[in-house]
């Protein structure tokens, strides 16, 4: 069976159970970075791919409903919520502070 292309944004599966994205493909220099879960980011070269899809341990596989876990995104429990908004402390600037219309 023919390896498939490394596609970024893609996830796949090692034979461990271990689930990964592919984050970058370099033609040049014959790798592909891959970042798992939990964030690790590692290297793979396309020989490596082949082999490993070949003998089995690699295969396509959907991408996890909880998506956080690599980005490590926590919530800030100190900001409103958008929907929560109010208009009140707002402190960014208006593009429009400091001109006056009428001069």
């Amino acid at each position: 069976m023919t390896a498939p292309q490394p596609a970024i944004g893609e996830w796949y599966r090692l034979a461990g159970g271990d689930l990964f994205e592919v984050v970058a493909v370099d033609e040049d220099d014959g790798t592909i970075d891959i970042q798992y879960f939990d964030g690790t980011v590692e290297e793979m070269d396309f020989e490596d791919w082949e082999a490993q899809w070949e003998d089995g341990s690699l295969e396509a596989a959907e991408p996890p409903e909880d998506w956080s876990g690599s980005v490590d995104v926590e919530p800030d429990e100190d900001r409103p919520h958008r929907d929560s908004y109010d208009g009140e402390n707002d402190l960014r600037a208006s593009p429009l502070d400091g001109i006056d219309l009428f001069e």
